[in-house]
């Protein structure tokens, strides 16, 4: 082999060649001297160029020269603009100064597409000589002053130059970032696009979690106040704000963790239909199966804040009052003892699995950080966002069974022929789970484990010996080879 296959490009400096190279910028705001002062400590000499020198030199690190940007421009070939867009035309002075260097454009858009291109690419209309790459512009400031282990790693880097990207790689790789080649100059507007995006792989969870918030208040509040006022006049609207609320969320977290499992149930009785780990997924259950980290801390928060309100709960001056009512009662049917050993033992049994629900959950959210999740290996962390997630769910349901407890079957507690809350929220938990328990059946787990391994329901392979053995060509499927 005469080349490795994992070598490095030909168009990228090597470090030797980079160490004590020149690296102009121009502009002395934020980001530039964040960046100014990241190439110092990762081994680069900085010039800087500024409309006011004098003033900005007192901005940027000692060993770094602040100076015009005449000056600038002519001291180096790998030039970072740190400019606003609005800014560019004032740099077309240096029009001749800057032909056959590298512009690195590091600006970002105000609003999303906001023009018909990006700014790069404006840029690069410009000054049609220089070589302009889009790059840094995902990394913010504070990343850059604290380093990449404290921030986003990763530089998208674009050009239409080849050799102008892998210099801009090798300078971000040399800086302890890692860069990802986006292609040509053409990515750049997608690229501006990223820093402007509020939380894009949210927007899908949050909307699915308040809808399970809205449905499941509104039904607690038609059972719980609406029921008591209609039938009895009792004015109970006081429960809204923690009471209801305190309901409400149990079940929305119960559900959300249940939708985390439910996509790759699916994804398994898909691929048993198909017979192939192959074909595609529907878009709808892709997009479901690349949200459920969100879908699960949000779960998480659900179940935290229930926790917190549960807490609150006995705080509440309508608490008090109830209480003392109940021991008026009490004292005045002359009941001296009011234990019942079955509420009491099931209250207890409620409130521990409910704390080892909320811990198996917490576990889950700690290993789903990018800096938990990259210390571990395949194997641990598919233990825990599976074998643990499925135990938390299992333990969810448990909480809410002893919850209920006989109130499934309780007619009192059909308000409105509504039946208890509870009972809508165990539908798809529990669906969950008995789907589970199909997959593990060994007949199917063993088809299944099959197709994750490459086998294909349908497909032939072709045997043929040499013609000196004296045996013929044999055709075998998968189904005959799949015990072989």
């Amino acid at each position: 082999m005469s080349k490795p296959l994992l070598g490095k490009s030909e168009s990228e400096l090597s470090y030797s060649e980079l160490s004590g190279m020149t690296v102009g910028i121009l502009g002395s705001g934020d980001f530039a001297r964040s960046l100014a002062t990241c190439l110092v400590c990762s081994g680069f000499k900085v010039v800087v160029g500024s409309r006011n020198p004098k003033i900005s030199v007192a901005l940027f690190p000692a060993t770094t020269e602040v100076t015009t940007q005449e000056k600038a421009v002519n001291k180096t070939d790998v030039i970072f603009v740190a400019v606003f867009r609005e800014h560019y035309s004032t740099l077309c002075d240096l029009k001749e100064a800057l032909a056959g260097k590298i512009l690195v454009d590091v600006s970002n858009s105000t609003e999303l597409n906001h023009h018909h291109e990006s700014n790069a690419e404006y840029l690069a209309s410009l000054f049609p000589k220089c070589m302009v790459v889009k790059g840094f512009n995902v990394i913010s400031a504070w990343a850059l002053q604290s380093g990449p282990k404290d921030g986003n790693k990763q530089v998208l880097v674009c050009s239409d130059n080849k050799e102008a990207r892998g210099t801009v790689c090798q300078i971000a790789r040399s800086m302890g970032f890692i860069p990802v080649d986006m292609g040509s100059l053409s990515s750049a507007r997608e690229i501006e696009n990223i820093p402007l995006r509020l939380f894009p792989s949210w927007k899908t969870p949050l909307m699915l979690s308040l809808g399970l918030f809205v449905f499941f208040y509104a039904y607690n509040f038609t059972r719980s106040v609406i029921h008591p006022y209609v039938t009895k006049g009792e004015h109970c609207f006081y429960k809204m704000p923690i009471e209801l609320v305190n309901v409400t969320l149990p079940c929305v977290a119960y559900v959300m963790l249940s939708l985390v499992y439910l996509p790759g149930v699916l994804a398994a009785f898909l691929q048993l239909r198909y017979g192939t780990k192959y074909r595609r997924f529907p878009g709808w259950l892709d997009q479901w199966l690349k949200h459920r980290k969100q879908i699960g801390l949000l779960s998480f928060l659900s179940a935290a804040l229930h926790a917190v309100y549960s807490l609150c709960l006995p705080m509440r001056r309508s608490a008090r009052y109830l209480l003392l009512n109940a021991a008026f009662r009490q004292v005045k049917d002359g009941v001296e003892n009011a234990w019942t050993g079955e509420g009491v033992w099931r209250m207890e049994l409620y409130i521990s699995l409910g704390i080892l629900a909320l811990a198996a959950l917490s576990l889950l959210a700690v290993a789903s950080l990018p800096s938990v999740g990259n210390s571990l290996n395949w194997r641990e962390f598919s233990f825990i966002q599976s074998k643990l997630g499925y135990t938390a769910l299992v333990i969810a349901t448990l909480h809410t069974l002893t919850f209920g407890w006989k109130k499934a079957f309780d007619q009192s507690q059909y308000k409105f022929y509504l039946p208890p809350t509870f009972t809508l929220a165990l539908v798809v938990p529990c669906a969950v789970l008995l789907c589970k328990v199909c997959l593990q059946l060994p007949c199917v787990n063993t088809r299944l484990t099959q197709i994750r391994r490459g086998w294909e329901k349908g497909r032939f392979v072709r045997f043929q010996l040499s013609e000196e053995s004296g045996l013929c060509t044999e055709d075998f499927s998968n189904d005959d080879t799949s015990n072989v």
